[in-house]
């Protein structure tokens, strides 16, 4: 079996799905699921590097998202600032190296202040690679990457330019039950196993990410070519 999880470099990138349903289902109001979601975003960070993973991805305001109600947008906008205050110490301590991927223009000066302030507290961290995306489109990355290489553009120096260090992704995880890509890692995650899963992700646990970590380890990785036992 063919695993890059085999030496330890496993990226696996996560659709965080499901916070506005799981505080429906609760009679919260859906902030309440966004808060949570940031709970079950700190237990996974410092589950993931016990569990193989190198670079974990995580997705957690789509370019799309600001067609959402702004007091919804705001108090997002608010949960990314209070969650760069409140955790970079840890990330720092825990050798965790923040990156935040997506556009930066059209955010508030100040969380823009407070990202560069993060990434720059945490950027020798090597325990983990966290990269969180923020107004963030797949197909916009790739345009951007595209016309900065210009016409000389090679599939490595796009994937070097989308992913930097990171790498293509090896397991892409998604909860609450949808089953598409929404825009996410789309050059990254051509080779990408995917794990569904109907968890909403406030619910999503250290123990669901080592049973979607165990499925994906079971699987077979070819990239094209022939299982061993065929070829």
């Amino acid at each position: 079996m063919q695993s890059s999880f085999d030496n330890k470099q496993t990226h696996v990138a996560i659709i965080m799905d499901g916070n506005g349903r799981w505080a429906c289902a609760q009679g919260l109001p859906r902030a309440a699921g966004h808060r949570a979601g940031i709970d079950a975003l700190r237990q996974i960070v410092r589950a993931a590097p016990d569990q193989g993973i190198q670079t974990l991805s995580v997705y957690a305001f789509s370019a799309g998202n600001w067609q959402r109600p702004p007091q919804e947008v705001a108090a997002l906008m608010r949960l990314f600032s209070e969650y760069l205050d409140s955790e970079t110490e840890d990330l720092v301590r825990d050798g965790v190296r923040l990156s935040v991927i997506g556009r930066r223009d059209r955010l508030a000066p100040a969380l823009v202040a407070e990202i560069e302030r993060s990434e720059a507290a945490t950027q020798f961290g090597d325990a983990l690679n966290l990269r969180v995306a923020i107004d963030y489109s797949a197909r916009q990355a790739i345009l951007a990457a595209a016309r900065a290489l210009g016409p000389d553009a090679t599939e490595a120096g796009l994937t070097c330019e989308l992913a930097g260090d990171a790498g293509p992704v090896d397991l892409l995880i998604r909860t609450s039950g949808e089953q598409r890509l929404s825009d996410f890692m789309l050059w990254e995650c051509a080779y990408a196993e995917l794990y569904f899963t109907p968890k909403h992700w406030p619910d999503f646990a250290p123990a669901d990410l080592a049973e979607a970590l165990n499925a994906f380890r079971a699987r077979s990785r070819t990239f094209g070519a022939l299982p061993a036992e065929a070829a």
